[in-house]
């Protein structure tokens, strides 16, 4: 499998503290990910703008309010793949909701279900070889 993007939702994801002794924040890691050359963007169903701070850290934004489709619509996903100059194939997903995650999966993406910091990592860490 040849990964070369990842897309993150917010709220419930990149907002998720984790365990602080332990946890790794999910934007240490994308930042981490994007300086090994993987393209990373934003996924939101989110209707206002992204806080530039934020953005900036990302190859992408794609806030739903801005682009007229919602999570779980396969367009979406598309959408943003396109951005990034990828193929969904080429993808990863990941959301705190399980139908979002179905939707990236249904588009062609790799879809992980954020439940907790840890296993996120855990499981990033293994999909991108880091």
């Amino acid at each position: 499998m040849d990964l070369k993007g990842l897309l993150l939702d917010y709220a419930g994801v990149l907002d998720d503290p984790g365990d602080e002794p332990s946890g790794v924040p999910l934007l240490d890691v994308a930042r981490r990910i994007r300086r090994a050359g993987i393209g990373t963007a934003l996924v939101s169903n989110a209707n206002g703008g992204a806080d530039p701070g934020l953005a900036e850290l990302f190859d992408t934004v794609v806030l739903s309010g801005a682009v007229g489709v919602a999570k779980p619509s396969l367009e979406i996903y598309r959408l943003t793949a396109r951005r990034l100059g990828l193929e969904p194939r080429q993808c990863v997903f990941v959301d705190d909701l399980r139908r979002n995650v179905a939707g990236a999966v249904e588009a062609g993406m790799v879809g992980v279900h954020h439940r907790d910091v840890d296993s996120t990592v855990t499981e990033l860490a293994a999909l991108f070889g880091l």
